[in-house]
């Protein structure tokens, strides 16, 4: 490709996904007449992702190697006033990366998928649905202005709706997809106030015209307050962020969202919907850089959801839900790096995660297929010698993790606590015992998990509720055989290799992905023009660059550290109290009453909101009803209209009677009224 990219072949990267999921959803399912079977429904889908795929990874070589770049629009909307609504795509190495890990992870997903859902009635559906998933990724991520940007976010949450709620006779299915809409509807409201202000003070949606204003907005105050205008804008556009990246208190419907079939679990906590946020905040890095109130308010906002979620991934036994609460304090951990003004950093950090996350939700699957469909870890164990192939995939996942020097997780996580270091921002203290302390956690729950699952001994035919875990498996929802694949019930199989295929690869960037594009992305010029800097302002990055001598030299120097100690801590005390002394956690749970209570019912925030805000909202409702619709609206003005009305006309027809003597009368009566008025006037 040449320094100039084709506008015609980026509208092909989600155009091709586009058109994969509107054959297979119109004439694969049952809507369209299931015209085209299930090998075709797949080929045609998978077919869509791999050309966005090719031309997104031939796009990144070009802005890599050329400096190429792409910036226009595409197609005019309409103009209303001086606002211009468009299509756009602006091509950088911010797009270009996202627009690769997107579709390279979508990729993995709809191969998996041949093997996961081969036994499910709605086999076509779920794949034109994640293929409609990746369309509307790509949209976000490819915008050029806020429009666009709009578009895709509203695209991939209702996406992730009809996903999560994908299998719709199972109630607690449906009651995540609402709850999931609901509360993104909490957060999209504060987005689209950020884009208002936006509009109604920069006039315009497109971001280069919008930054380029970016000074004078920052001169002016928010209406009737002493607010910086432009502080207010970056917290309304947080908040937004907050619903799509489950940050804390916004955080409550993405475990819920396990409900799904485990590949769009990966799918939206891996590479789609969750890091819509943590991208939209970098994108907007020169707005954010000129308030330094919003970047603390960003940067608590993250350090709670990183320590607080990772307490909850402790106590979990379904084996999803504890990778969910992990990705929740992965997400906690990118926007801590967001509020340090180290965004490429979060995005870093973003990258690395999509691929070691999405191969651990495919392992968890991988091994779901191979238990017969039982999620809980309490009644695994040994699995590692009937599923080698899941066995390493998942502990080399579970090692980038926990942020083991060399791999992929370890150059981001540990950056990200490098720049809360260096950070002087308001917040930066708390932040930086919550990232810390996070480490240890996090090892300590992947380990947990790990050692459960695929160590110690067999428990898997004890299981006393015999495929009915707490949180209901996938086995009833989509109708797989208990037996598996023609398998012996009582042992393990290692997964057909359409599903472990992608584990393979999604391991070898896990593992290499960071030594590979550290220096590039942190401190050469990826980003340049992608993400903004006020170095004098927030010093963090260059005094890293500083202190930063290649991949090598950092790993070397991480066995030193401290995370890499706190790491190692959470691996030795998982394993002494799940292998050594597997009475311990009983012991400790008996004498932490309380506090296990706590995070059973994760933090009574489910409680709040259903007994306080959504009884609240209801209360609210029924008065406006009540009051404002019945009694006033339909009360007082429509029917107190006609009523008004109706005894005007009782009146006005008693003075019709219909005899001319009457009117005779009434006449007489009016001459001798106005000349006594004129005669009295006239005195």
């Amino acid at each position: 490709m040449s320094a100039t990219l084709s506008a015609s072949t980026l509208l092909a990267v989600p155009m091709a996904p586009l058109v994969g999921a509107a054959l297979a959803g119109l004439f694969g399912t049952k809507f369209g007449g299931n015209h085209i079977g299930r090998k075709v429904t797949h080929s045609l889908t998978i077919l869509g992702v791999l050309i966005a795929f090719i031309i997104s990874a031939m796009t990144l070589r070009s802005v890599i190697v050329d400096g190429a770049r792409f910036n226009a629009t595409l197609y005019e909307w309409m103009i209303v006033g001086g606002l211009k609504m468009e299509v756009g795509f602006l091509v950088d190495g911010l797009t270009a990366m996202m627009m690769c890990v997107v579709t390279f992870v979508s990729l993995m997903v709809h191969i998996y998928t041949i093997g996961y859902m081969e036994e499910d009635e709605g086999y076509n559906r779920f794949f034109s649905y994640i293929s409609l998933f990746t369309f509307s990724m790509l949209m976000l991520v490819m915008s050029n202005n806020m429009l666009q940007l709009f578009f895709g976010w509203e695209a991939v949450g209702l996406v992730s709706y009809l996903l999560i709620g994908f299998w719709f006779n199972k109630p607690t299915a449906i009651f995540a997809n609402m709850k999931a809409f609901l509360v993104n509807r909490v957060g999209d409201f504060g987005f689209i106030l950020g884009i208002g202000l936006i509009a109604a003070y920069a006039g315009t949606l497109n971001y280069g015209e919008a930054f380029a204003k970016a000074d004078d907005l920052a001169k002016l105050t928010f209406p009737g307050t002493e607010w910086m205008l432009v502080t207010v804008i970056c917290i309304c556009l947080f908040i937004g962020a907050m619903g799509k990246s489950a940050q804390f208190p916004l955080h409550v419907w993405l475990p819920d969202s396990m409900e799904g079939p485990t590949p769009i679990s990966a799918l939206i906590h891996a590479a789609t919907m969750v890091t819509a946020g943590i991208f939209m905040v970098a994108r907007m890095s020169p707005l954010f850089e000129l308030s330094d109130t919003a970047l603390s308010f960003i940067l608590v906002i993250g350090a709670i959801t990183a320590l607080f979620m990772g307490f909850l991934g402790i106590i979990q036994n379904d084996i999803k839900r504890v990778i969910a609460y992990s990705t929740l304090s992965q997400l906690g951990y990118m926007t801590v790096a967001l509020g340090a003004s180290a965004y490429s950093v979060a995005v870093f950090h973003l990258m690395t995660h999509a691929f070691f996350k999405a191969l651990l939700f495919l392992g968890a699957g991988s091994v779901i297929i191979g238990m017969h469909h039982n999620q809980d870890i309490r009644w695994m164990g040994g699995v590692r010698k009937y599923m080698p192939i899941t066995w390493i995939t998942f502990v080399l996942g579970s090692l980038a993790l926990i942020g083991t020097p060399l791999f992929a997780g370890f150059y981001s996580k540990d950056s990200i606590i490098e720049a809360v270091h260096e950070s002087h921002l308001w917040g930066s203290g708390f932040a930086y015992f919550a990232v810390l302390a996070g480490v240890f956690i996090t090892a300590f729950y992947s380990f947990r998990l790990y050692f459960l699952v695929f160590h110690g001994k067999e428990r898997y035919d004890q299981n006393p509720d015999a495929h009915h875990d707490d949180h209901h498996d996938d086995a009833h929802a989509h109708g797989h055989d208990d037996h598996g694949h023609g398998h012996d019930a009582h042992k393990p199989h290692e997964s057909p290799w359409v599903v472990w295929l992608p584990l393979v690869l999604l391991a070898i960037p896990s593992v290499v992905i960071g030594f590979m594009t550290i220096q590039p992305m942190l401190y050469g010029d990826f980003f340049k023009d992608a993400i903004f800097f006020n170095l004098e302002k927030h010093p963090a990055m260059e005094e890293m660059k500083a202190a930063f001598h290649g991949p090598w030299a950092m790993a070397q120097h991480g066995l030193t550290t401290m995370p890499f100690w706190l790491a190692l801590a959470g691996v030795v005390v998982a394993y002494y109290m799940y292998m050594i002394n597997p009475a311990l956690p009983a012991a400790i749970k008996r004498a932490c009453g309380p506090v296990y209570r706590l995070l059973e019912n994760k933090y009574y925030l489910d409680w709040i909101n259903e007994n306080i805000v959504a009884r609240g909202a209801r209360a609210l409702g029924t008065a406006f009803w009540k009051g404002g619709d019945q009694a006033l609206i339909d009360g007082a003005v429509v029917n107190g209209s006609w009523k008004l009305i109706g005894r005007i006309a009782g009146v006005v027809r008693w003075m019709q009677s219909g005899y001319i003597y009457h009117y005779a009368f009434a006449m007489l009566l009016g001459i001798f009224v106005l000349m006594t008025y004129f005669v009295w006037f006239n005195k």
